[in-house]
């Protein structure tokens, strides 16, 4: 019979409905569904939760890690420090024991003796024999193997106070359509539950209490919602090469294209998916297809961006509507690719030599993820240019809690300056990159409108306002400076930053993207201390008239990104001739998401060296 390995010293943690459970695996083990039936058993307690999978750019073979941030106020952020180790790995397993917080836990495989090296005295042990239970209930090697993740999950539910019927739940659901496997799961649960039960004091004083904080809120992953998202916005075409985390935007796609883009009568598809030999002809050919009048997108990752820069300069020059996700990861080169940055700021803003700029969305929620998708498409239609929405792989491929996704069924695509045949007719020259409007947005053609009119030749080299290739330097200039006019206008289809600002705060937050899950708990954590900052969240870039209001409204602003090289702030200097003085960068780089208490530490420390040197009062 198994005890509690419990030191004297320890004092155990006690918390409830606000805790870290981490589970450290093999990649390959089949660890990942039953760590994503604990996480959806919290969120159907109506507990908040956050999952976190941190795993190898391999197929199988190294360690792979599973977090889930449990806390009912909300804080959906990365939180430093775990309260409950799962340690399944034994490559890891000192540094798994040396992550838990003192008087945490360390439930473990006890069919193997764990070395004395590994024993803390500041922490509890939760032995079980996973292993030697598996060997004796299950006949079949990879039953065993599998089923040994299912009942450390029913051992969690005894721990925890997880209600046992939301896990058979949950297994009903995932194996709909395969009963057989259903009563194997259900079986693998109860050992562990049992096992838990009778050896322990259970619930531990870490535990769960039934909360109604999720009411209204889905889980979904960012990728998922983009697939959604580009469905909904009228996209007909999606060109891809397979790169890791974009894989799954297509994937997505293509799942909900068989739902919702086949005739009902004819059974005809009514989209084309192509997987292209290179990035190159990815973007390549939704070019072709934007040209042509068909809503069309790739996906891709950094190094996809890297070899997309000459084509995506053609698309700007040549004013080509297109879609492109990119889901940031680490690098450079190869880097890592299966860690989440916010490294491609400046390479997808300016992407292609020459003087070349691109709109970017950055959305922070699947839900705008889903948006985003959707409208990127109006937007990139109504400027007729290249549209890159910056998700990355936190986003992209992690489960988050968001609120439900709206669509209005009376909505009308928005395809911008098109001319019809009616409308060429009436036009005695028409002038493909000719502003009529004074807003730098010309009229453009679908091929085939008209018998005779409305062509033009499409060329990445040098033209005037009709499409006439040119080496005059002036009319070049000319067609230039009517480029940066449209990227002022695109300004106004952007979303606006989301700004909070009290006219008594000195000090500023800005940032983008996925750093926003950590912001609500840096607020209110230096509330508690006295301390009162603005937040301004960046939604899109060429920036807002707002954005430079805001650096000229605060003596200082933080800018937090998850990058090396603040590129952020460089963009903001960049654009907005803000003075550096005014900004102070909060950076981090090491691949997983940004925590508050590191934005919160550096903030505090920051606010010490300026009261010492009485730049900003704090």
């Amino acid at each position: 019979m198994s005890e509690l390995i419990q030191s004297s010293k320890v004092v155990s943690l006690s918390k409830v409905n606000d805790f870290v459970v981490k589970f450290a695996n093999v990649n390959g083990s089949g660890s990942a569904s039953a760590n994503s039936m604990f996480a959806k058993a919290v969120f159907r307690m109506g507990i908040p939760i956050s999952p976190h999978n941190i795993f190898p750019s391999n197929i199988q073979g190294l360690p792979t890690w599973y977090e889930v941030r449990i806390n009912e106020q909300g804080y959906l952020g990365r939180r430093e420090g775990v309260d409950l180790i799962v340690a399944m790995n034994e490559q890891t397993i000192g540094k798994d024991i040396a992550s838990v917080l003192p008087g945490g836990y360390v439930l473990y495989d006890s069919s193997k003796v764990l070395p004395n090296e590994l024993l803390r005295d500041d922490v509890n042990y939760l032995p079980i024999p996973l292993k030697d239970i598996c060997l004796q209930e299950f006949e079949k090697p990879t039953q065993r193997q599998l089923f040994k993740n299912i009942v450390y999950v029913g051992a969690l539910s005894a721990f925890l106070n997880i209600d046992f019927k939301i896990l058979t739940g949950l297994v009903s659901d995932q194996f709909r359509g395969k009963e057989k496997l259903i009563l194997p799961n259900i079986h693998a649960l109860e050992l562990g539950h049992q096992y838990a039960s009778d050896n322990f004091e259970c619930p531990l004083t870490l535990r769960l209490e039934q909360s109604d904080k999720n009411t209204g809120k889905i889980l979904m992953d960012g990728n998922t919602a983009i697939g959604l998202g580009s469905v909904y916005g009228g996209a007909t075409v999606a060109s891809w090469y397979p790169l890791t985390p974009s894989t799954s935007a297509v994937d997505s796609f293509a799942k909900y294209c068989k739902r919702l883009r086949i005739d009902a009568g004819s059974g005809k598809k009514k989209y084309s998916i192509v997987q292209a030999e290179d990035e190159l002809a990815a973007i390549g050919i939704a070019i072709g297809a934007g040209w042509n009048g068909a809503r069309a997108f790739t996906a891709t990752s950094g190094p996809g961006i890297s070899l997309m820069q000459e084509f995506l300069g053609l698309a700007y020059f040549s004013e080509v509507p297109v879609v492109l996700f990119n889901i940031q990861r680490v690098g450079p080169s190869t880097g890592m690719p299966t860690r989440s940055q916010q490294g491609d700021l400046l390479c997808c803003a300016y992407a292609s030599h020459g003087d070349t700029k691109h709109a970017l969305l950055f959305p922070s929620t699947p839900k705008e993820c889903f948006e985003d998708a959707a409208n990127a498409f109006d937007i990139a239609d109504r400027i007729q240019s290249p549209v890159i929405v910056m998700s990355d792989l936190e986003l992209g491929m992690n489960e988050q809690i968001c609120d439900p996704l709206n669509w209005d069924d009376k909505s009308q695509y928005d395809r911008g300056k098109v001319l019809s045949a009616e409308q060429l007719e009436d036009i005695e020259r028409y002038g493909r990159y000719l502003d009529s409007d004074g807003d730098g947005i010309p009229y453009r053609t679908y091929p085939g409108t008209h018998p005779n009119r409305g062509s033009y030749f499409t060329r990445g080299s040098s033209h005037d306002s009709y499409a006439a290739y040119t080496e005059d330097g002036t009319v070049y200039a000319e067609v230039m400076d009517r480029l940066t006019l449209k990227m002022k206008t695109a300004i106004s289809y952007l979303p606006a930053p989301e700004i909070s600002e009290a006219t008594a705060n000195k000090l500023g937050l800005a940032f983008i993207g996925t750093t926003a899950s950590a912001i609500k708990e840096v607020l209110d954590s230096l509330t508690k201390k006295g301390i009162s900052l603005d937040t301004m969240r960046i939604r899109a870039f060429p920036f807002h008239d707002s954005v430079a209001d805001f650096f000229e409204n605060h003596e200082l602003v933080y800018v937090i990104e998850q990058n090396r090289d603040a590129q952020l702030k460089s963009l903001l200097k960049i654009e907005c001739n803000i003075n550096e003085e005014k900004m102070r960068s909060i950076l981090s780089y090491d691949g997983v998401l940004i925590t508050a208490q590191h934005i919160e530490k550096s903030i505090l420390d920051s606010m010490q060296d300026l009261d010492a040197s009485g730049e900003v009062p704090a």
